[in-house]
Protein backbone atom coordinates (compact mmCIF):
# COMPACT_ATOMS: atom_id res chain seq x y z
CA UNK A 1 0.00 0.00 0.00
CA UNK A 2 2.68 2.49 0.62
CA UNK A 3 4.50 1.48 -2.67
CA UNK A 4 1.14 2.33 -4.28
CA UNK A 5 0.78 5.69 -2.60
CA UNK A 6 4.41 6.75 -3.51
CA UNK A 7 4.23 5.68 -6.87
CA UNK A 8 0.48 7.74 -6.67
CA UNK A 9 2.48 10.95 -5.37
CA UNK A 10 4.92 10.64 -7.87
CA UNK A 11 3.12 11.02 -10.64
CA UNK A 12 2.99 14.08 -12.95
CA UNK A 13 -0.59 14.63 -12.29
CA UNK A 14 0.02 14.98 -8.39
CA UNK A 15 3.54 17.32 -8.37
CA UNK A 16 1.88 19.26 -10.97
CA UNK A 17 -1.18 20.24 -8.66
CA UNK A 18 0.70 20.65 -5.94
CA UNK A 19 2.71 23.21 -7.34
CA UNK A 20 -0.39 24.89 -8.87
CA UNK A 21 -1.98 25.14 -5.46
CA UNK A 22 0.97 26.96 -4.22
CA UNK A 23 1.20 28.95 -6.81
CA UNK A 24 -2.13 30.31 -6.08
CA UNK A 25 -1.75 30.70 -2.95
CA UNK A 26 1.17 33.17 -3.75
CA UNK A 27 -1.08 34.81 -6.91
CA UNK A 28 -3.71 35.04 -4.37
CA UNK A 29 -1.38 36.92 -1.88
CA UNK A 30 -0.28 39.20 -4.55
CA UNK A 31 -3.51 39.92 -6.09
CA UNK A 32 -4.98 40.81 -2.27
CA UNK A 33 -1.97 43.06 -1.82
CA UNK A 34 -2.57 44.70 -4.98
CA UNK A 35 -6.31 45.34 -4.78
CA UNK A 36 -6.35 46.52 -0.82
CA UNK A 37 -2.84 48.70 -1.32
CA UNK A 38 -3.34 50.40 -4.99
CA UNK A 39 -7.15 49.24 -6.33
CA UNK A 40 -9.18 50.56 -3.56
CA UNK A 41 -7.03 53.26 -2.63
CA UNK A 42 -7.60 54.82 -5.86
CA UNK A 43 -11.42 53.48 -5.71
CA UNK A 44 -11.79 55.08 -2.67
CA UNK A 45 -10.26 58.50 -3.49
CA UNK A 46 -12.53 58.89 -6.26
CA UNK A 47 -15.75 57.92 -4.39
CA UNK A 48 -14.90 60.89 -1.64
CA UNK A 49 -12.00 59.68 0.25
CA UNK A 50 -13.50 56.89 2.21
CA UNK A 51 -11.34 53.60 3.18
CA UNK A 52 -13.75 51.19 1.80
CA UNK A 53 -11.93 48.52 4.41
CA UNK A 54 -13.77 50.04 7.24
CA UNK A 55 -17.36 50.37 5.87
CA UNK A 56 -19.76 48.76 7.87
CA UNK A 57 -23.47 48.70 9.37
CA UNK A 58 -22.44 48.28 13.14
CA UNK A 59 -25.91 45.81 14.17
CA UNK A 60 -24.80 45.97 17.99
CA UNK A 61 -21.87 48.42 19.63
CA UNK A 62 -19.47 46.73 21.87
CA UNK A 63 -20.12 46.49 25.42
CA UNK A 64 -17.24 47.11 28.22
CA UNK A 65 -13.41 47.03 27.71
CA UNK A 66 -11.66 44.57 25.94
CA UNK A 67 -9.96 42.41 27.52
CA UNK A 68 -11.95 42.82 30.71
CA UNK A 69 -14.39 40.28 31.82
CA UNK A 70 -17.64 40.55 30.45
CA UNK A 71 -16.43 42.38 27.42
CA UNK A 72 -19.10 41.93 24.31
CA UNK A 73 -17.29 42.32 20.70
CA UNK A 74 -19.10 44.79 18.01
CA UNK A 75 -21.70 43.22 15.49
CA UNK A 76 -21.28 44.06 12.35
CA UNK A 77 -21.91 43.72 8.44
CA UNK A 78 -18.27 44.26 6.75
CA UNK A 79 -19.34 45.96 3.59
CA UNK A 80 -16.52 47.42 2.62
CA UNK A 81 -13.98 44.14 3.41
CA UNK A 82 -16.72 42.07 1.22
CA UNK A 83 -16.23 44.83 -1.30
CA UNK A 84 -12.69 44.26 -1.72
CA UNK A 85 -12.99 40.19 -1.64
CA UNK A 86 -15.03 40.89 -4.84
CA UNK A 87 -12.90 42.81 -6.21
CA UNK A 88 -10.11 40.50 -5.64
CA UNK A 89 -12.56 37.81 -7.33
CA UNK A 90 -12.81 39.53 -10.50
CA UNK A 91 -8.96 40.06 -10.96
CA UNK A 92 -8.22 36.36 -9.91
CA UNK A 93 -11.05 35.73 -12.73
CA UNK A 94 -9.65 37.88 -15.59
CA UNK A 95 -6.07 36.63 -14.76
CA UNK A 96 -7.21 33.29 -14.66
CA UNK A 97 -8.99 33.88 -18.88
CA UNK A 98 -5.90 35.31 -19.65
CA UNK A 99 -3.58 32.53 -18.47
CA UNK A 100 -5.89 29.63 -20.06
CA UNK A 101 -6.30 31.67 -23.08
CA UNK A 102 -2.26 32.01 -23.49
CA UNK A 103 -2.36 29.27 -22.90
CA UNK A 104 -4.48 27.49 -25.25
CA UNK A 105 -3.13 29.41 -27.92
CA UNK A 106 0.52 27.87 -27.30
CA UNK A 107 -1.12 23.85 -28.04
CA UNK A 108 -1.11 22.84 -31.95
CA UNK A 109 -4.22 21.80 -33.24
CA UNK A 110 -4.18 18.15 -34.18
CA UNK A 111 -2.81 17.00 -37.24
CA UNK A 112 -5.21 16.99 -39.83
CA UNK A 113 -5.56 12.84 -41.06
CA UNK A 114 -4.57 11.85 -43.96
CA UNK A 115 -7.31 10.82 -46.59
CA UNK A 116 -7.97 7.32 -46.54
CA UNK A 117 -6.77 4.85 -49.15
CA UNK A 118 -8.56 2.16 -50.49
CA UNK A 119 -8.98 -0.84 -48.40
CA UNK A 120 -7.66 -3.96 -49.41
CA UNK A 121 -10.43 -5.49 -50.34
CA UNK A 122 -11.16 -2.51 -52.96
CA UNK A 123 -7.81 -3.01 -53.90
CA UNK A 124 -8.27 -6.65 -54.74
CA UNK A 125 -11.65 -5.58 -56.97
CA UNK A 126 -10.23 -3.62 -58.61
CA UNK A 127 -6.97 -6.14 -60.03
CA UNK A 128 -9.97 -8.88 -60.59
CA UNK A 129 -11.67 -6.85 -62.41
CA UNK A 130 -8.32 -5.27 -64.38
CA UNK A 131 -7.46 -9.10 -64.99
CA UNK A 132 -11.16 -10.03 -66.04
CA UNK A 133 -10.85 -7.11 -69.21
Amino acid sequence: MLKEFKNFIMTGNVIEFAVAVIMAGAVGLVVNGFVADIIMPIVGHFAGGMDFSNLKVVLSEAVGTEGAEGYVPENAIRWGAWVNTLVNLLIVGWVMFIIVKAYNKTKTPPAPEAPAGPTTEELLTEIRDALKK
